[in-house]
């Protein structure tokens, strides 16, 4: 699935993978996705938008190559203001990889080893040199150390990537992304990937890609143009920063919905938990701490009928079976 979509926004780890989980077959549970990262199969680093991604262990280097030369501009900008240029960033780089030769650390764990070289950093400024060495290829995310992440040299845990030649790396990701997140737009493609839209428009090209007006907005494809889901499924629970909603800048075709602002639910719905019905967000939903386990509250934007209200009931209920957990749902209005 990481494959196909090219890439995964995974900022918020457990609500990334419901992401992955809601496109896998029904009976995936979130164990299955913590082995298959722990084992090394998808990694998580930054690329592309300076934010946690999945990407698969043969896919990291060849994207990487492509995408961090955008991302480390960005950052630099963050950097300057830091006090952190090149030459600090590059020396934290190389204690990053000496300290873990071999081994796995927390990003605790390699501040430590920072202190010890002099070099002193935390909080904003510790999360900056871990980027800039993940961007570097020199680590990304190690195996799980019970709750805590770690990170790994990516030599070690990527053995086998691929390294493709600029133009072939180009014409690959944006084939992964109009094929999986289209039809779409040149703007949403710069928006995901982080690429110029020149970049965009060789890559469409290479692709031969369909394009197709809709209301004066040009949308792309890229190999046989989509069909409409024969799934009775009509309500998903999508997680925050979700691809559905993350991944594009035109929301023509998929509103957000307005800004939810009641006692239970405040700001924009594309940093929460959305609730998606046929194809479009009718509200948020979130899993306040209870004493009594898994409780889901939902606050629809709008009406719900009888039966949404049981496709939501449904989606709860698939959501449960995931975590391997009985969850209890409350529909607000």
């Amino acid at each position: 699935m990481v494959t196909w979509l090219g890439a995964v926004q995974a900022q918020e780890f457990g609500p990334a993978k419901w992401g992955l989980g809601l496109r896998l077959p029904e009976g995936t549970r979130d164990e299955s996705i913590d082995k298959a990262f722990d084992a090394g199969r998808i990694l998580r680093t930054h690329v592309m938008r300076p934010t946690w991604h999945f990407v698969t262990s043969t896919d990291i280097r060849w994207i990487l190559e492509l995408t961090a030369p955008r991302v480390h501009r960005t950052i630099s900008h963050y950097c300057r203001r830091l006090g952190l240029d090149r030459t600090v960033c590059t020396r934290a780089t190389n204690i990053f990889e000496r300290a873990l030769d071999g081994q796995a650390l927390t990003r605790g764990e390699l501040a430590a080893r920072l202190e010890r070289a002099g070099l002193r950093a935390k909080g904003i400024p510790l999360a900056m040199l871990t980027i800039f060495a993940e961007l570097e290829a020199v680590m990304c995310s190690g195996p799980r150390r019970g709750k805590d992440q770690t990170y790994a040299q990516l030599a070690a845990r990527a053995p086998i990537a691929k390294r493709l030649p600029r133009d072939e790396a180009l014409a690959e990701l944006t084939r992964r992304f109009f094929r999986s997140h289209g039809p779409a737009t040149m703007r949403d493609f710069v928006w995901w990937s982080g690429l110029t839209m020149v970049d965009t428009k060789r890559g469409l090209e290479m692709n031969r890609a369909n394009s197709v007006v809709v209301d004066g907005c040009t949308y792309w494809t890229v190999g046989d143009t989509p069909r409409p889901a024969k799934s009775g499924a009509n309500a998903h629970l999508l997680p925050i920063y979700d691809e559905y909603l993350v991944s594009y800048r035109d929301r023509y075709a998929v509103p957000h919905g307005p800004t939810v602002v009641n006692s239970r639910s405040r700001g924009s719905v594309t940093f929460q938990h959305a609730l998606v019905i046929a194809g479009q967000v009718a509200g948020t939903w979130r899993m306040p701490k209870t004493a009594d386990g898994v409780a889901i509250d939902v606050v629809p934007l709008r009406t719900l009928s009888k039966m949404e209200r049981s496709q939501v009931k449904e989606a709860v209920e698939r959501y449960g079976r995931f975590i391997g957990a009985p969850v209890t749902v409350s529909i607000a209005g």
